[in-house]
């Protein structure tokens, strides 16, 4: 574990996991979209309320995860964060269940061709033992919400008997195109909240609008969960200076 508070971020290809993550860290936007082809794992330090924590997060990806790709120090200070909240089991509604057997079809059929991909094994990707996901999709595309639909039920399938619940937000991403929303965001928020029992935000990865909101409500979100005291994932640096942070 090596005291690194560890977040997944998965999605659909497309809907902007990667450059969520890097106006995170590095506050820059990459106008031309290139799928990640293997799980990239990112190790940032950051200052929440005056206190250095070591993030690990993984940058969704149907590959084996590689070596880390490290952030400089001087890169993380540029940082943001945004939203969060708790997680929550898998709905058991049958218009759920049909909803993600549809997806599900949609999603095999169009790989390969910049659709949607096949659901990723989570056992596969060793997530079980994530301390926090981030389940991002496009406010644009119904398809991606039915993917991180599918994404929360099968985390909550793979998540050993006895673990504590990690916590999940989900976050609708391409805010700039609200015009081109599929559905009005209070329906999906309180979808998300009510139903799914998981944490909500909308963000806009060009813009870097609620970006480090959403970071920073996630790590809030740990730990208000008790993880700060009795989770060995989370580590105190007072050694590092916070002008080597990402700052929240």
């Amino acid at each position: 574990m090596g005291g690194t508070l560890r977040v997944a971020v998965l999605g659909a290809p497309g809907v902007g996991k990667t450059a969520i993550i890097r106006q995170f860290l590095y506050g820059d936007f990459p106008e031309r979209h290139r799928p990640t082809a293997a799980r990239r794992l990112y190790r940032p330090a950051v200052l929440l309320n005056g206190a250095v924590y070591d993030l690990s997060i993984s940058d969704g990806g149907p590959g084996p995860a590689p070596a880390p790709a490290a952030a400089s120090a001087s890169a993380a200070a540029t940082a943001p964060a945004t939203s969060a909240a708790s997680s929550g089991s898998a709905s058991a509604s049958a218009s759920a269940s049909s909803a993600a057997a549809s997806a599900a079809t949609s999603a095999a059929s169009s790989a390969g061709d910049g659709g949607l991909q096949e659901l990723p094994d989570l056992k596969d990707w060793s997530l079980q033992d994530m301390d926090a996901f981030v389940l991002v999709y496009d406010i644009c595309s119904p398809d991606s919400f039915d993917y991180v639909k599918m994404l929360r039920q099968q985390i909550a399938e793979t998540r050993p008997a006895g673990a504590p619940e990690a916590p999940i937000i989900v976050v609708g991403n391409k805010r700039d195109q609200q015009r081109q929303r599929f559905s009005p965001r209070r329906a999906l928020a309180v979808l998300v909240k009510k139903s799914w029992k998981c944490g909500y935000m909308e963000c806009s990865a060009k813009y870097n609008w609620h970006v480090v909101l959403l970071f920073k409500e996630l790590l809030s979100s740990v730990l208000a969960r008790g993880c700060k005291h009795s989770h060995p994932a989370i580590r105190l640096q007072g050694a590092l200076h916070p002008n080597r942070c990402s700052l929240m």
